[in-house]
């Protein structure tokens, strides 16, 4: 059974400020709306990578509480950028965001994104991971990204599907909507795994 299908009567709430995530979303054929809480997006040092971006989608799903409906569908998620150990979270401002790029520069670095969905009384928590490669980046191509595009928004300083990643992405070991911010086959998945129990 197509999962849009199975979707009948359910409130999907994509709590998510992220047009990106949206998009997504969009383009898979689920009705949704979008409502986000305020959280605090620090998490603590000593976790590992992927239990990183795992907390913090959780967190957002713990945001609401005993407020989720019988009918309704919350689905958070977080996307972080590492290079090796170094977690790179959203720049802090120009010399931040340019930094983090250099780093970025000629290197493999990995996307993970942490996805919670939440109905009254289940909870699914997962990550993907997604290998990227940038070629080596000059600075004035960096300098003009962040002049035209301004990625402040985004872990990394930078969004794929923008001129960097359509002229300094090599390649990709993984889901490329990952990267994006959100893995929608894997979610697709688990959406269906989640109505069908």
């Amino acid at each position: 059974m197509i999962l849009n299908n199975m979707l009948a009567g359910k409130k999907v709430i994509l709590a998510s400020k992220s047009p990106r995530r949206q998009q997504l979303l969009q383009e898979l054929g689920i009705p949704f709306t979008v409502y986000s809480k305020e959280v605090d997006e620090r998490f603590p040092a000593t976790l590992k990578r992927q239990d990183a971006a795992l907390y913090l989608a959780k967190k957002k799903s713990d945001a609401f509480g005993e407020s989720v409906g019988p009918d309704q569908l919350i689905i958070t998620a977080d996307t972080i950028v590492c290079l090796g150990e170094h977690i790179l979270n959203k720049p802090e401002n120009y010399d931040d965001a340019c930094r983090m790029l250099r780093m970025l520069s000629g290197n493999k670095h990995e996307v993970i994104t942490g996805v919670c969905i939440r109905t009254s009384d289940k909870q699914i928590c997962f990550h993907e991971m997604t290998e990227v490669y940038f070629k080596k980046l000059s600075d004035e191509e960096i300098a003009y990204y962040l002049k035209m595009y301004q990625p402040y928004d985004k872990a990394g300083a930078y969004g794929v599907q923008e001129w960097i990643g359509l002229m300094g992405l090599e390649r990709i070991n993984g889901s490329y909507h990952n990267v994006m911010g959100l893995p929608v086959q894997a979610l697709y998945q688990k959406l269906t795994e989640i109505i069908s129990d």
